[in-house]
């Protein structure tokens, strides 16, 4: 039997093809890079109170549903035999723990356009990933939120009750 087209031509043709086809220059546009919105990076404004108002001890608990914040209000409340310390830093911040720290550091009180006040890192922008959103605070109940998604479904709503003073 015999082939109309045997394989050895076409295999050569291609060959050719691809041989003549290399050496042509492309008409096709180089690559776009892609266009990134520009990050608005919001200023650090005052906070609606001062670093001083939250320096002391703190009872401290945690919940995730609002339903439980009276429950845990309570548990904070229990949390003043061992107290959280929130101390005054060297610069004018405030000593407290990030997420997964062993060790407290600096952070800072930072304010926002949008009203809001957060807790974090003094060289990030309010609102930066590490901050914590202070989501109330009253002079006796301080409740913060932190901003990553990850921690804050680890964590949930820190609550903190200012500890009466030693007697």
């Amino acid at each position: 039997m015999r082939r109309a087209c045997p394989r050895p031509v076409i295999a050569v043709s291609l060959l050719a093809v691809g041989v003549l086809l290399g050496g042509c220059p492309t008409t096709q546009p180089p690559p776009l890079e892609p266009q990134l919105a520009p990050q608005v990076v919001e200023p650090t404004l005052p906070p609606s109170f001062q670093p001083q108002e939250l320096i002391g001890r703190w009872g401290l608990a945690a919940y995730h549903r609002p339903d439980d914040r009276a429950r845990t209000e309570t548990a904070a409340r229990n949390q003043c035999k061992q107290p959280y310390v929130i101390s005054a830093g060297p610069s004018g911040g405030l000593i407290m723990h990030l997420a997964d720290q062993k060790e407290p550091q600096e952070l800072r009180l930072k304010g926002s356009r949008s009203g809001k006040n957060y807790i974090g890192p003094g060289d990030d922008p309010p609102g930066g990933a590490q901050d914590r959103e202070v989501v109330s605070f009253d002079g006796r109940v301080l409740i913060t939120r932190w901003i990553d998604p990850e921690v804050a479904g680890r964590y949930g709503n820190a609550l903190y009750v200012r500890c009466a003073p030693r007697a």
